[in-house]
C-alpha cells in the first residue's frame, strides 16, 4: 500500500461499466454493469407509474426522507436525498471546506473525479492485490481531513470490517463511506449506516443497483445535521424528482428490505458458482469477494475482453481504476445459466 498525490491523468476516471455495453451497439450479455438483472420488479414499476399523476406539483421529499430516516433509525435531520450517489460526491467536493482529501483506491472513481473537478488536489492510498486489497488505517496520512472509501469496495468486492474503517475517524476529519452495494451483502454485515457514534462519518447509499433504478437516479446521504445542511445548501431546488422520491420511499419499506435480503442471499450463491468456475479455469480471483461482482486478474485481459465481446459478453475493464492495470477485469454476478454460458465463452477466450 502506498500514498500518492498524483494527477488524475493516466486513468480515465469518467469511464464506467455502461460504456462497455453501448460502445458499438452490439447485443451483449451484460456482465459490465453492477445493476441487478430483472429489475425494477413489477411492484416497484407500479409505484413509480402511479407517481406520474403528481408530476404537475413540485417534488415534496418529506415522506421519502422520513422513510429513509426510519429505515436506519435516524432523525430526519441526518438524511439528505440525492439524485443518486454520484450527486452526493459532487456535493461533498463542492460544499465541504477541506484541504487534504484522500481517496482509498482501487474504488469507484467518481469521488476523485468530483474532487478534482472542484479544484482539489487529491491524495491516493493504493491497496495492493498482494494484500487482498485490505485496508491498513495507519497508512492513511494523519493530515487527511477527508477520506473516501467504499464498502464493499467497487471493483475489488472486498468487505472491510466496520471496526477497521472506524479507525480512520478523527476529530476534524470527514470520513466518507460509500455503501452503494451494502444492501447486496446478506445481513448488511459491516454496515455503518445508522451509526451516530463515529466522528465525522458520512455514509452514502444508492438505490439504483439492487432495484434497477440507474435511469431514475436516487440515493441518499447519512451524516450529522451540520454536514447535511451544508450539502443541502449546495443542491439546486427540487433535486430529486417525484418518481424518484416515490421509489425511495418504496425501496426502504419492510417488503423491499425482505426482497433485497433474499436477492443478496441468491447473489452470494451465484457468486460462489462463478468463483468456482473461474478457479477451475485457472483465473485468479481477488477476494474473498463479498459484493455482487468479482475482480479477476489474467494475462492478456484486453485480448480476452475483446474475444468475450465477439462471443456475446461484455465485461468491465480494470485499467481505469487507480491501483489496477490492464490485466484486471471486473465481472458482475449473474444467475447460474448466464454464468455457465459466460464461463464457456471465457474458456474459449483465454490465451492458449
Amino acid at each position: 500500500m502506498r500514498t500518492e498525490g498524483v494527477p488524475g491523468e493516466g486513468h480515465d476516471l469518467r469511464h464506467h461499466g455502461d460504456a462497455e455495453v453501448r460502445d458499438d451497439g452490439a447485443d451483449l450479455v451484460d456482465l459490465a454493469v453492477n445493476v441487478r438483472t430483472g429489475t425494477p420488479p413489477s411492484w416497484l414499476r407500479g409505484v413509480i407509474a402511479d407517481s406520474l399523476a403528481g408530476l404537475a406539483a413540485y417534488p415534496d421529499g418529506r415522506a421519502a426522507r422520513a422513510a429513509v430516516a426510519g429505515r436506519h433509525g435516524l432523525p430526519v435531520e441526518r438524511v439528505l436525498l440525492t439524485a443518486g450517489a454520484a450527486e452526493a460526491f459532487v456535493l461533498l467536493a463542492r460544499a465541504l471546506k477541506v484541504r487534504q482529501p484522500v481517496v482509498v483506491h482501487p474504488q469507484f472513481t467518481e469521488p476523485e473525479a468530483a474532487l478534482r473537478d472542484a479544484g482539489h488536489s487529491v491524495g491516493r492510498v493504493l491497496l495492493r492485490g498482494e494484500d487482498g486489497f485490505r485496508l491498513d488505517p495507519s497508512l492513511v496520512p494523519e493530515d487527511a481531513d477527508l477520506v473516501v472509501i467504499g464498502n464493499p469496495t467497487n471493483p475489488t468486492s472486498v468487505l472491510h470490517p466496520a471496526s477497521v474503517i472506524t479507525e480512520l475517524a478523527r476529530p476534524g476529519r470527514v470520513l466518507v463511506v460509500d455503501e452503494a452495494f451494502m444492501d447486496a451483502v446478506p445481513g448488511e454485515r459491516e454496515a455503518l449506516a445508522g451509526r451516530v457514534d463515529v466522528p465525522g462519518l458520512v455514509v452514502l447509499r444508492s438505490l439504483t443497483k439492487t432495484w434497477g433504478l440507474a435511469g431514475l437516479r436516487i440515493g441518499y446521504v447519512l451524516a450529522s445535521p451540520d454536514v447535511v445542511r451544508e450539502l443541502e445548501r449546495a443542491q439546486p431546488l427540487w433535486p430529486v424528482s417525484t418518481p424518484a422520491l416515490a421509489a425511495a420511499e418504496a425501496c426502504v419499506s419492510a417488503r423491499a428490505l425482505r426482497e433485497a435480503e433474499e436477492a443478496a442471499c441468491r447473489a452470494a450463491v451465484d457468486r460462489a458458482h462463478l468463483v468456482a468456475g473461474l478457479r477451475e479455469l485457472g483465473v485468479q480471483v481477488a477476494g474473498p469477494a463479498e459484493g455482487p461482482f468479482v475482480l479477476v486478474r489474467l494475462p492478456g485481459a484486453d485480448v480476452v475482453r475483446r474475444r468475450l465481446r465477439e462471443g456475446g459478453f461484455a465485461v468491465r475493464r480494470g485499467d481505469t481504476f487507480p491501483g489496477l492495470g490492464g490485466e484486471w477485469l471486473r465481472l458482475a454476478v449473474r444467475g447460474r445459466e448466464t454464468v455457465d454460458g459466460f464461463l464457456a465463452a471465457l474458456e474459449k477466450a483465454l490465451p492458449g
